[in-house]
């Protein structure tokens, strides 16, 4: 008898949980105040990360926030530890020497000036591994806060035209399996931009006036990737 009640008295707390949950419905406000929600994003890179050739505005992290003030996500902070030809190691060396603060997000792009160095991709592999370590640390150790974007394949664009295309390719994909390896070893986010830019050949708009790099158009292609897979919040 005593079994039977308490069964009951189970499934009688279990039907009224299920009844408010089913039957309370929050209210979601028609406008969300303008600093809902505030972050603060560590862009690391090279010359694709700090928009050679474009306008600060047009660089990917600043077009991606202004996208992110549609679900009321303001930006905090927005700091740029990058620099045109930088390799891994040159980042990796720029990390350890900068008092680098926590952020609510961090996107890493980097490698392209490995590939072009002809730099060893076992280095790559080592340096990468490292950079995403210290990279998830800033990140407050949440793994999903942490952005992998692949290396852009340049043998597409003008200049990239008057080079060994076929050995760039190759290579950037050689490069690109690495990153993407480490990165979701890693439980990051990683975001093929690489196919998106090699659909660009038909549109030379996607090309910066420089002749190698994406232009604003195309930096806006990543930004709605980021956009899209912005998962955080």
């Amino acid at each position: 008898m005593k079994f039977w009640f308490i069964l009951f008295l189970i499934f009688l707390s279990f039907s009224c949980r299920k009844f408010i949950e089913s039957e309370l419905v929050l209210p979601k406000p028609s406008i969300a105040q303008k600093d809902s929600v505030a972050i603060s994003w560590l862009a690391l890179g090279d010359s694709y990360t700090i928009g050679q050739g474009v306008n600060q505005s047009e660089r990917y992290p600043s077009q991606a926030l202004e996208l992110l003030k549609v679900k009321f996500i303001q930006t905090k902070r927005l700091t740029y530890l990058a620099q045109t030809g930088w390799t891994s190691a040159d980042l990796l060396t720029s990390m350890s020497e900068q008092n680098l603060q926590g952020h609510n997000f961090v996107s890493l792009l980097i490698g392209v000036n490995d590939q072009y160095q002809g730099i060893d991709t076992s280095i790559y592999r080592k340096n990468f591994t490292n950079i995403l370590n210290r990279s998830i640390e800033l990140a407050g150790g949440d793994q999903r806060r942490v952005f992998v974007l692949s290396i852009p394949d340049y043998s597409l664009t003008p200049i990239g035209r008057q080079l060994d295309t076929l050995k760039i390719r190759k290579e950037i994909d050689w490069f690109n399996v690495i990153n993407k390896q480490i990165a979701l070893q890693n439980k990051c986010i990683y975001l093929d931009i690489t196919e998106l830019g090699r659909a660009a050949k038909n549109y030379p708009n996607w090309v910066a006036q420089d002749g190698l790099h994406p232009s604003g158009l195309a930096y806006s292609k990543w930004a709605e990737l980021i956009y899209t897979n912005y998962l955080m919040y």
